[in-house]
């Protein structure tokens, strides 16, 4: 992982837009709110009991059937990704979408109403630095059934080429290209989701595309139209009369650009390769994308970002003064010896802590640890980790010393190598969200030997002294 120079971005205020959802039908509003530091994207269904909560993470992907659709705990969310296309394309980082319905207003079936509503929410710089996962290697994904294939390459810039060809005369083969993310609004944002004849007319039968209109969608017409397939079609769209252009797409349409599908496969591409939750920066070339595709691309870069991040050991020189030596750390926190576990605070932000604790034979712990064959406690790296966090908590009110760190919650607890006599462990805290009124949500990372030996989320609050 790199961290850019970049700071991680949010709106400036909340934002609304109303509409109908292109396969329910359904009249929905959406709300774009501003969200904290490291939240990143997510769906709150508020037409819900309990107003759940989906992230735009690939692993909730529940189908790929005309457009990408997110399901957590029973709750779903339809057609998510001109949603997030905008807000990456506008480079925005943290927002949390509020809808009154399954799924986002089709709008007119592409990411510019998206993009305008969150320009007039303003766009606000936060303090958090951006991460942004940096290709090194080619990475690449292909559905074998279908000859679809996804592939990222080192560039200095995110960048992403569609290239597109379904076998008709009417819509040829097309090529789109965004070579810097900052030309997406003028470039991309526009273009509006397409169909050919043949499938509208299924879907529409079928029920399936009860709020679409020729204002939301492209139709290319890719074989002869029968006059009684034109009579449903002018019914179902509630309109008079219905032609075919010269260009092969139904009336009441003009195209923005000849290659303006490629352009929302571009779209489409960008949107669903958000659900890998982290900024990429390499050049996405993608042959035939499809949403199945594209997803599966999106959760392979999402499991090696996560593998990455777990095995990416941060590097501090020991031989430098500490941030705070024992003393320092004895006056903030109310443990000692033998329960007092760090020995050096070697970095603290507002965001963030790092400890330190050199683990010695002489450690009261393995005399009955495994004697033979000593390991150092799971349960007690846990709390060395804990430690270390209270100091970044503790740090936030002016007199620490009247004050008690105690949990309240520990989740995702991973123990991934044994700690051993001779080791240096290294621990990393950050916050999760941040502080309120005296509740700390870190993510906590233990290190020896260049390895990640465990790992946790945990909560704590702290307490005056009674």
């Amino acid at each position: 992982m790199k961290t850019t120079t970049d700071k991680q971005r949010t709106i400036g205020k909340a934002v609304s837009l109303t509409g109908v959802g292109l396969h329910t039908g359904a009249n929905v509003t959406l709300k774009f709110l501003p969200a904290g530091e490291n939240h990143g994207y997510a769906f709150k269904r508020i037409d819900l009991e309990g107003q759940p909560i989906i992230e735009a993470d690939a692993n909730y992907v529940i189908n790929t059937q005309r457009g990408t659709n997110l399901e957590k705990r029973g709750v779903r969310i339809q057609t998510s990704e001109h949603v997030l296309a905008a807000l990456v394309g506008l480079e925005i980082d943290n927002v949390l979408i509020e809808l009154d319905a399954p799924e986002p207003p089709i709008m007119d079936g592409s990411s510019k109403f998206f993009v305008a509503a969150l320009e007039a929410a303003g766009i606000v710089e936060q303090k958090a630095m951006r991460d942004v996962f940096v290709i090194k290697e080619v990475i690449s994904f292909k559905d074998e059934a279908t000859g679809s294939e996804i592939t990222v390459i080192p560039s200095d810039e995110y960048q992403v080429t569609t290239m597109v060809d379904f076998g008709t005369k009417v819509l040829g083969t097309q090529n789109a290209t965004l070579e810097r993310l900052p030309d997406f609004k003028t470039e991309i944002a526009d273009a509006r989701t397409f169909s050919f004849l043949h499938e509208l007319a299924m879907l529409l039968e079928n029920g399936l595309i009860k709020g679409g209109d020729l204002n939301n969608a492209i139709v290319y017409v890719d074989k002869e139209i029968s006059e009684a397939t034109m009579k449903k079609l002018e019914k179902a769209f509630n309109k008079k009369k219905l032609s075919v252009k010269p260009n092969g797409i139904l009336d009441n349409l003009t195209l923005h650009q000849p290659n303006e599908a490629a352009r929302h496969k571009l779209l489409d591409v960008i949107g669903d390769l958000a659900l890998a939750g982290t900024r990429i920066q390499g050049k996405v070339i993608a042959n035939k994308p499809g949403h199945f595709v594209n997803t599966q691309f999106a959760k392979k870069l999402s499991n090696i970002i996560k593998l990455e991040k777990r095995n990416k050991v941060p590097k501090y020189d020991l031989s430098l003064p500490p941030f705070m030596d024992i003393h320092q750390i004895m006056a903030m926190l109310p443990h000692r010896p033998p329960f007092l576990l760090i020995d050096r605070i070697i970095e603290l932000s507002k965001q963030h802590v790092v400890g330190m604790k050199n683990v010695t034979m002489n450690e009261p712990f393995f005399t009955g640890h495994f004697p033979g064959a000593p390991v150092m406690p799971g349960v007690l790296q846990v709390e060395a980790m804990a430690q270390t966090g209270g100091i970044l908590v503790l740090s936030t009110v002016p007199d620490p010393e009247n004050y008690l760190t105690l949990f309240m919650k520990i989740d995702k607890v991973k123990f991934k190598k044994p700690v051993l006599p001779g080791d240096t462990l290294i621990f990393h805290c950050s916050l999760i969200t941040p502080i309120r009124r005296g509740i700390c949500h870190m993510q906590a990372y233990a290190y020896a030997n260049d390895k990640l030996v465990s790992e946790a989320e945990m909560m704590a609050q702290i307490v005056k002294r009674t």
